[in-house]
C-alpha cells in the first residue's frame, strides 16, 4: 500500500536492542502492591474494598464510574485503602489499596465468550475486564469502541528511543494481538484493520507476518511504515497510513478512524477468550543505569523500586529516573512510585545520555523547532505569547494541538525549554478555564436563586393582596348580608321547634 509522510518529526537511535535479548521475563510481585485506583484517563475509580477483605487475583477492588475499573493483580489481603500522589498527578491524593500478596490465594475470571459474540456483548467485556490503552493515555476501551468506525488501526509503531515493551509483545505474542484485532474490529464494525509496525523490528514484523497468515481471516492487513519519530502518535500514525488529518481540535474518530495499542489488542482478547481483566503489562527497564537491561511482565502496583532490582538493580553509571521514554517521560524524585496499566518504560539514564544543560539563550528565529514540528505548529510563536501571558493568543495558534513530544527542544540550538513551556501554558489555562466555569456555575446559581426569590415574594404579595381584597368594606357587606339571609332561612325552624 502506498504510504504518506507526516510533518516534521526526528530521526533518533532506537537503543531497543538492549533490553529486547533476553524475551519477556516475568517480575513477581512484591509482598505489598499498592494499586492506584486511577489506571485511566478521567477520574480515579471508587474502592469496593476495605483493610481486612481477603480478594483474589482479578477480583474488581475499584469501580469507575466512567473509565476503567481496576481489579486485584494478585490475591490476598487487603491492608489499606489510603491516597498518595500518581506521577501523572502530582499533588493531587489518588485512593491506592494496598494487598499483601498470598502465594496460594485463589484467582477470580469471567466466563469465556465466543469472538464472534455480539458486539455490545463484546463492548461489555471490555468495561468488565477493565480495558484502558496500554499506548499511555489511558482512554478506557470500552468507550473508545463506542461508536462505529470504518478502519482500526492497531499501533505497534514504538518509535520513542528504548522503549521496547509492544516489540518484545509482538515477538512472542502476535498471534494473540491479531485475533484480539479481529475481536476489535467486530466491536466498532470495521471495513479495515490495519496492523502497522515499523520496519526496523525485523523479528516482530516476522512474527505478526506469520499471525497474520495464521490468524488474520483475511481481516488484518500488516503494514511496515518507516521508523521515525513520533510516528507512535496516533495523529502521526492516522497521516501515515490514509494521507489524512485529523482536524485540529478533533479526534481520528472524526475522520472514521480508531487507533488501539497492540497490547491493549492482546488484553481484548484474553478478556474476551479467557475471561482474564487487565491486572499486569509488559514494561521496559533499561538504560545505563540499569544491570540487566529487559521487558518485564509488571503486576499493577509493583513499584519502581522493586521492578529495577529485579533487573538486577541500579549501577554506578545511574543519574537520571525516568518513568516512559527519554522524550516524553516523567522524570521521578524516587523510586517508591507504584507501575499501572500506562506505565511502559522505566529508564535509567547516564551522563552521556544527558543532554548538555547550558544556559539557555536568545531565541534566533531560526525556524528549526517549526521544522520538526510534527503538529504543524509555530514553537517559536507559542514561547513568545506564553511568556507574555497571551495564553488566549497561544491558543488560538494550537497550543493544544501540541503534543509535547519533545521534538522542538532537540532541534532548538538555544537550547529553550519550549515543550516546559507548553506545558506550564496548557496548565495554566486549564485552570483558568476550570475557575471561569466554576464562576460561570456560581452565577447561574446565584441568579437561579434570585428568581426564585422574586418568584416566592411576588407569590406572598399575591396572597396578601387577595387576603385584603376579601377583607374589603364591600366584602364584609356582602358577608354579613349573606349570614343574615342564612338565619332567616334558618327561624321558621327554630319557631316550629316544641
Amino acid at each position: 500500500m502506498r504510504l504518506h509522510r507526516f510533518h516534521g518529526g526526528l530521526a533518533l537511535p532506537g537503543h531497543k536492542a538492549e533490553s529486547t535479548a533476553g524475551g519477556l521475563r516475568a517480575c513477581p510481585a512484591p509482598p505489598v502492591l499498592r494499586v492506584p485506583l486511577l489506571q485511566h484517563a478521567g477520574e480515579a475509580a471508587e474502592p469496593c474494598v476495605a483493610a481486612g477483605d481477603v480478594v483474589a487475583r482479578g477480583q474488581r477492588i475499584g469501580i469507575a464510574r466512567a473509565g476503567a475499573d481496576v481489579h486485584a493483580p494478585r490475591g490476598g489481603r487487603v491492608m489499606a485503602v489510603e491516597e498518595a500522589e500518581v506521577p501523572q498527578l502530582p499533588g493531587i491524593p489518588v485512593p491506592h489499596v494496598l494487598i499483601a500478596v498470598e502465594e496460594d490465594a485463589p484467582a477470580a475470571s469471567m466466563t469465556p465468550l465466543a469472538i464472534d459474540a455480539a458486539p455490545e456483548v463484546l463492548r461489555a467485556r471490555l468495561r468488565e475486564a477493565g480495558l484502558a490503552g496500554l499506548g499511555g493515555a489511558g482512554f478506557p476501551t470500552a468507550e473508545k469502541t463506542a461508536v462505529a468506525r470504518q478502519r482500526l488501526v492497531l499501533n505497534g509503531a514504538e518509535c520513542e528511543p528504548w522503549i521496547a515493551c509492544d516489540d518484545a509483545l509482538l515477538r512472542e505474542h502476535a498471534d494473540e494481538v491479531v485475533q484480539g484485532a479481529r475481536v476489535l474490529a467486530r466491536i466498532v464494525g470495521a471495513g479495515s484493520v490495519q496492523l502497522a509496525v515499523e520496519d526496523s523490528m525485523g523479528e516482530a514484523l516476522a512474527a505478526c507476518r506469520a499471525a497474520v497468515d495464521a490468524h488474520g481471516g483475511g481481516e488484518v492487513q500488516l503494514v511496515a511504515v518507516p521508523t521515525l519519530y513520533p510516528e507512535g502518535g496516533e495523529r502521526q500514525l492516522v497521516q501515515v497510513l490514509t494521507g489524512l488529518e485529523v482536524p485540529r481540535g478533533g479526534l481520528p474518530r472524526d475522520i472514521g478512524v480508531v487507533v488501539l495499542n497492540v497490547a491493549t489488542a492482546r488484553a481484548a482478547w484474553r478478556a474476551v477468550a479467557l475471561g482474564e481483566a487487565l491486572v499486569e503489562r509488559v514494561v521496559t527497564v533499561t538504560g545505563p543505569g540499569v544491570a540487566r537491561p529487559g521487558n518485564y511482565v509488571v503486576p499493577a502496583g509493583t513499584t519502581v523500586a522493586h521492578l529495577v532490582a529485579q533487573a538486577g538493580g541500579y549501577t554506578p553509571a545511574a543519574k537520571r529516573l525516568l518513568l516512559g521514554g527519554p522524550m516524553m517521560g516523567l522524570a521521578l524524585p524516587h523510586d517508591d512510585v507504584p507501575l499501572g496499566k500506562t506505565h511502559n518504560c522505566v529508564l535509567v539514564l547516564g551522563d552521556a545520555e544527558l543532554r548538555a544543560t547550558g544556559g539557555e539563550m536568545p531565541c534566533i528565529r531560526c525556524g528549526d523547532c517549526a521544522s520538526a514540528c510534527p503538529s504543524r505548529l509555530l514553537p517559536q510563536q507559542l514561547l513568545w505569547q506564553a511568556r507574555a501571558d497571551r495564553l488566549d493568543d497561544a491558543r488560538a495558534q494550537g497550543l493544544f494541538d501540541c503534543i509535547e513530544c519533545g521534538c522542538c527542544d532537540l532541534a532548538c540550538p538555544s537550547h529553550i525549554p519550549l515543550t516546559q513551556q507548553f506545558r506550564v501554558a496548557k496548565s495554566t489555562l486549564r485552570a483558568r478555564d476550570a475557575a471561569t466555569a466554576s464562576a460561570e456555575a456560581a452565577r447561574r446559581r446565584f441568579e437561579s436563586r434570585q428568581q426564585r426569590l422574586e418568584r416566592e415574594a411576588a407569590e406572598r404579595e399575591a396572597k396578601l393582596a387577595a387576603r385584603k381584597a376579601a377583607a374589603s368594606p364591600e366584602a364584609v357587606a356582602a358577608a354579613l348580608e349573606r349570614a343574615r339571609a342564612r338565619r332567616a332561612a334558618a327561624a321558621p325552624d327554630r319557631n316550629d321547634a316544641p
